[in-house]
């Protein structure tokens, strides 16, 4: 398990890969983590939404999670593993939490209940009793997709909370990590990729950066040098790929991404699991002939 000192750095939500079928593709997964293995990351989060949580069954996050353990342990790697574990049910996600724990997590991410648009006491209880399960918990706050915006109060209260080591902001704004920041709050990790370099100007300990399943070690080199107090120059080294996170969410994530990744023959197939699509043939094109650029300029 990690505590609040250990979440910083960038921590990359991985794909989860599908054969044409539709079933998980094992294979290409191995190979995919073991290429994500080779960069200095600080975490892997199975189950998140660039995984497709919505459609991905507990069995096979099981499968996932064992899988990742297991090259990890063959490389010598030890990168901690996030399992996304966060529902609009609190009992569900107690009993995902749990099970993510027996599952040897070193930690869990919970996002801020969806859909039912919970009153904040509400939501402050959700956390509260999930905290109580005893793996850390990362919250995530990401009102784009629940329907609910915290308060600030709300989302330091949830900070305070024994067993809760950080935040994921992807609050599309710089306002909540700058005030959790300037309170000491906590670890706050930019959710936002476009927000990536400004976030950790204002004091974000790092990322969970879909983003960073490509041009790893840039994303890497950004947080490096801002934390280095450079941070001109760790604006420079980002603004190589803000270009490439535009394109990546043009079009809803993780189907971008996974074209890419399919593209490069890190996996097999770029297939999702219905409601999400494949790409569309003009973002497959602005995306080769981008990609083309960005290897042009780095070599």
């Amino acid at each position: 398990m990690i505590g609040r000192d250990e979440l910083h750095g960038v921590l990359v939500p991985v794909v989860t890969p599908f054969l044409p079928s539709g079933e998980l593709d094992l294979a290409s997964y191995t190979r995919y983590v073991e290429k994500l293995a080779e960069h200095h990351i600080n975490g892997l989060i199975i189950n998140g939404t660039t995984g497709e949580a919505p459609t991905v069954r507990w069995d096979e996050v099981v499968q996932l999670t064992r899988a990742t353990q297991q090259i990890l342990k063959e490389k010598h790697r030890s990168i901690p593993v996030i399992i996304g574990t966060g529902t609009n049910d609190t009992l569900t996600t107690i009993q995902r939490t749990e099970q993510a724990a027996a599952l040897g997590a070193d930690a869990v991410l919970v996002v801020v209940p969806y859909y039912s648009k919970p009153s904040q006491e509400g939501i402050i209880e959700h956390f509260r009793r999930v905290t109580e399960v005893g793996v850390p918990v990362i919250a995530y706050e990401i009102p784009a997709r629940t329907g609910v915006r915290l308060t600030m109060h709300t989302a330091k209260t949830i900070m305070e909370m024994e067993g809760v080591i950080g935040m994921k902001d992807s609050s599309d704004g710089l306002e909540l990590v700058t005030e959790l920041t300037r309170q000491d709050a906590g670890a706050v990790l930019c959710g936002d990729d476009l927000y990536y370099h400004a976030k950790l100007s204002q004091g974000a300990s790092g990322g969970i950066l879909a983003s960073a399943n490509l041009y790893t070690d840039i994303f890497i080199e950004v947080h490096d040098l801002v934390q280095k107090g450079r941070v001109m120059e760790g604006k420079r080294s980002f603004d190589r790929v803000v270009p490439l996170i535009r394109k990546l969410f043009q079009e809803p994530n993780p189907a971008p991404i996974k074209w890419v990744l399919a593209n490069q023959g890190v996996i097999a197939s770029d297939h999702l699991r219905l409601p999400m699509t494949r790409i569309s043939q003009p973002l497959q094109k602005e995306l080769a002939q981008l990609l083309t650029g960005i290897e042009a300029a780095l070599n």
